[in-house]
């Protein structure tokens, strides 16, 4: 993986949706191809799904407090 060539925008914006697989396919597709092209879109993505694996934990009561 090497750093953005600048041919292409930046998917941070799209990393929260691309995670929770709630993005059309071709956006999808777009993402996943900057991914291995950008490490630090890479990265983000890597602290975004270890969020979302995070919050998969919780259970409604601990949302109570």
């Amino acid at each position: 993986m090497t750093a953005d060539r600048g041919d292409g925008p930046h998917v941070r914006l799209l990393l929260g949706a691309y995670v929770l697989d709630a993005l059309e396919a071709d956006e999808s597709c777009s993402v996943a191809r900057h991914l291995q092209r950008c490490g630090a879109c890479a990265s983000a993505y890597v602290e975004v799904a270890d969020a979302v694996s995070l919050l998969a934990l919780l259970h409604a009561d601990d949302l109570l407090e």
